[in-house]
């Protein structure tokens, strides 16, 4: 398994109120329960769920994309060293202990798609 992110919110989320949250943010949710953005008419995994939303993004675009998706579903996307993403400004940001670092400007990652990091 790789680093997980997950989209926290207040109140629990239900499912069911995914479904419907998701499609209409142009997300794809599968019987699997992977959620899946779109990039060059191919589908490719954002997300799971699993009593929540989690990723385990191998690439910028899935950053963002999770980023966006938390947006659609009301919560934030938090990392497991609590830190957490977030768009301001049109940049994906990643705040920890008070600092802000930016991972790239949002609109740039969602253009480039999902190609993978390389070690």
């Amino acid at each position: 398994m790789g680093y997980e992110l997950r989209v926290v919110r207040e109140a629990p989320l239900a499912f069911a109120d995914l479904a419907r949250a998701v499609v209409p943010a142009g997300f794809e949710l599968d019987e699997s329960q992977e959620i899946a953005a779109r990039h060059g008419g191919v589908p490719h995994a954002v997300g799971r769920w699993r009593d929540q939303v989690v990723g385990e993004p191998g690439s910028d675009w899935q950053v963002a994309q999770l980023v966006r998706l938390a947006g659609v579903l009301g919560g934030r996307l938090v990392g497991e060293d609590g830190e957490t993403y977030m768009v301001r400004d049109g940049v994906v940001e990643v705040l920890t202990g008070g600092s802000a670092m930016e991972i790239g400007k949002f609109d740039e990652i969602i253009e480039a798609g999902p190609a993978a990091w390389t070690p």
